[in-house]
Parts: structure tokens; sequence; C-alpha cells
């Protein structure tokens, strides 16, 4: 009788699971966030995601050292055209020494955001910094409706932002081709188009979405999602790190 009531406990845990899923968006939608003088949902605050898409943003096994996990893509996976594809797997079986990150170079976006390290965000009704621990990279993102640059590119992008109801949604175009989405070998190309969204959930945490567009390297575009929660403990604050390449991986 024992596997029977195992049967029937994981069917009631999975019931409840789906249900409790089931519940988030209209949490969410109940959920009246703190404002800022402007009247505009106040994201400020020192904030972490706390999963291993910095590892692998699909499903994935422990490998090199980093953790198992489940992945952010909300369709499950990735949908790279067939010769991406296969840059792709080159990527992986040289992503030791083949991830940008590596070399200590900028991380990009979204993957800035994912990584394990904090982030602070500031707001002003013109402007919306993040600055982010990782190698002293940051964003400052206008919010006046201005234009993104014409023939440039950056490391971390262009970035122009705006409301949309209590979501501040960012475009971030002038992407260059370096960096990787993962330390899996999942990357694009110059074409990079990012669009995302920042929505208060809860005291202590964002609802995080990207939706990301490269017609190089995918068919069609796709998006990530996931929570990304406030460190509150006491005296928080960005620390210093300095990243430092091996000098043989990054030859």
């Amino acid at each position: 009788m024992a596997p029977r009531i195992s049967l029937v406990t994981n069917a009631v845990l999975a019931v409840a699971s789906a249900l409790a899923i089931a519940a988030l968006p209209a949490l969410a939608q109940s959920y009246s966030p703190p404002r800022t003088a402007d009247g505009k949902p106040d994201l400020q605050g020192i904030w972490q995601a706390q999963n291993s898409a910095y590892y692998d943003l699909e499903d994935h096994a422990a490998s090199l050292g980093n953790p198992a996990g489940r992945g952010i893509v909300v369709e499950g996976v990735i949908p790279y055209r067939p010769e991406a594809k296969e840059q792709k797997e080159k990527n992986f079986a040289n992503r030791a020494a083949g991830d940008p990150n590596s070399r200590c170079f900028l991380p990009g976006v979204p993957r800035a955001n994912y990584l394990p390290f904090p982030f602070q965000i500031f707001q002003t009704p013109k402007y919306v910094a993040i600055l982010y621990e990782y190698v002293h990279a940051y964003r400052l993102i206008p919010l006046d409706g201005s234009k993104h640059p014409e023939e440039v590119d950056f490391w971390m992008g262009d970035s122009r932002g705006h409301w949309v109801g209590d979501t501040l949604v960012v475009d971030v175009a002038d992407n260059n081709s370096m960096t990787w989405f993962d330390a899996s070998g999942d990357f694009h190309s110059d074409a990079l188009h990012v669009v995302e969204r920042y929505t208060r959930t809860g005291p202590d945490t964002l609802r995080y979405e990207a939706t990301i567009e490269d017609p190089k390297v995918f068919t069609k575009p796709w998006k990530i999602s996931m929570p990304i929660y406030r460190q509150d403990e006491n005296n928080q604050q960005l620390l210093e790190y300095d990243c430092y390449a091996d000098s043989e991986s990054s030859k």
C-alpha cells in the first residue's frame, strides 16, 4: 500500500502546486506597490535573482560545478535557426573558455539581471538607473521618449524606458554581438532587440520579463520570465566586485 499512498500524496501536491501557481497572477494584480513622489511604482532597492539561469536559461543538469535548475524560457526551449543551433552546440563544448564573462567582459542585457550578484535600482521622474555589482556595470535609462542612436553598439546595449500602467517597459537596442545569454553558450547577433518589463508584485518581489528578438539567430521572438527578490538585510549595499581574467582563457 505504501506506493499507492505515495502516488496519491504526489498527486495532491501536484494539484496544490498548480493551484498556487494559477493564483500568482491574481495576487500580483491585487498588490498595490509603494509609489514615488511622481506617482510611479517604487522599484528602488537592491535586488537579486535566486535561480541558476546564469548558467543555462533552459532546464539543465549540474555541470562544471554549476547546479541543476529549472529554466526561465517561457516556452521551455530557445527557438534557434538550424545553423545557429550548431553554433550554440560549439559554444557549449567550449563554454569554460568561451564564455565572455570568463574574460571579464560586461554581461549585456538581459544576462546582467540574473547573474548571482545583486543590482540596485534608482528612480527619478526622468530616469531609471540600474547599478550592478558585477564588474561595475550600469545602465542609465531615460524616460523621455527619446530614440536609440544610430550606427553604434554597446556591451550593455542602449536602453529607453516608459511606463505602461504599473510596469516599467525598457526597450534595449544597439547591442553588440559579443555577449552570451548564459554560461552554456546561448548567444545572439548584433541584431538583438530586447524588451524588458519590471513589475512590482509584492513588498520584496519584482516580476522580470524580457522578450528577445534576433532574426539572424532565432526563428521567432521568445520570452523569459522570473521573480527577482529585494535584499532587505540590515545595511545591505552593493560591494566591490573586480573581475580578473585568467591569462590563458582570455587569449
